[in-house]
């Protein structure tokens, strides 16, 4: 009788190893999410009206939906007016329509805050949205969203409080297998060396928080706000600047950028809503 007792013991030590070992093993599996920016309800209209931007967003959930991705990332103006009851309900609304299980996080854009952000805006964002950031661990990685509008702005208490947060959250990432951070501003778009203008982040803060990724090892960054794609690279930082579901103001179409995850790489691709796959292969 004790010796059976001990078979089973053993067998179940067994099961729950390979399970453990399984899971482990999953982790190390490809997988993909799917970033969105700038669906800025009211722009193509001017505030008037957002049937253009109805369509496109609907046809993104359709196609998220279908993909069936981890996650999904929308990184700022998710409205043209942030004080816009109608386009603020019109984005929640279809953004419900995104399958449950799958999560949606949101990073704020100077479009939902202001481009001089205040905690009258932050609060606001916050209360329809439930943060300005964020950050989560999935499948061994480290995903971080930060406020990028304060950065800009350089709105000082309020851009020292995330800078702390944002080093204490890379403080507690080192052991992640990627490092991978959204915003809306791109901290610049070509060159670590070009003038400010309305699209990049100010050369002080720019270099200040480079280097704090740079130090932690984070592997790629990515944005939106130019309403066109850009990529650049610094000290094998890959900074990823994805064009609009909403207007475009250059040569892209409206779409979404699909994301793959593998152990020892990102990789990504920008798609036009008509050129979606119907299935991602790794």
């Amino acid at each position: 009788m004790k010796l059976k007792k001990i078979i089973v013991a053993l067998s179940l030590l067994c099961l729950s190893t390979g399970i453990l070992t399984a899971q482990k093993k999953d982790h190390n599996h490809p997988y993909f999410f799917i970033q969105i920016t700038d669906p800025q309800f009211g722009m193509f209209e001017n505030n008037i009206g957002f049937e253009k931007e109805t369509a496109l967003y609907e046809n993104a959930v359709e196609k998220i939906n279908r993909l069936k991705p981890d996650f999904v990332v929308v990184t700022g103006d998710l409205v043209n007016d942030p004080i816009n009851r109608q386009q603020i309900a019109e984005f929640k609304r279809i953004t419900a329509k995104i399958q449950s299980n799958i999560p949606v996080y949101y990073s704020p854009g100077n479009h939902d805050i202001g481009n001089t952000p205040d905690s009258i805006g932050i609060n606001s964002f916050i209360k329809n949205y439930g943060y300005d950031r964020f950050a989560f661990k999935h499948k061994g990685s480290r995903f971080i969203g930060i406020n990028s509008s304060l950065i800009k702005a350089n709105v000082p208490r309020l851009n020292q409080k995330q800078y702390e947060w944002l080093t204490n959250t890379l403080e507690k990432s080192k052991k992640a297998a990627h490092i991978i951070l959204f915003c809306h501003f791109p901290f610049f778009i070509k060159t670590i060396d070009e003038p400010e203008t309305y699209s990049n982040i100010g050369l002080k803060d720019r270099k200040k928080y480079l280097d704090l990724f740079s130090a932690n090892k984070v592997d790629a960054i990515f944005s939106g706000h130019l309403h066109n794609n850009a990529t650049a690279n610094y000290g094998g930082i890959q900074l990823v600047t994805t064009s609009a579901l909403g207007k475009q103001l250059g040569k892209a179409s409206s779409g979404l950028r699909i994301v793959k995850v593998f152990p020892d790489r990102i990789e990504h691709h920008y798609y036009g809503l008509d050129e979606i796959p119907e299935t991602i292969t790794f």
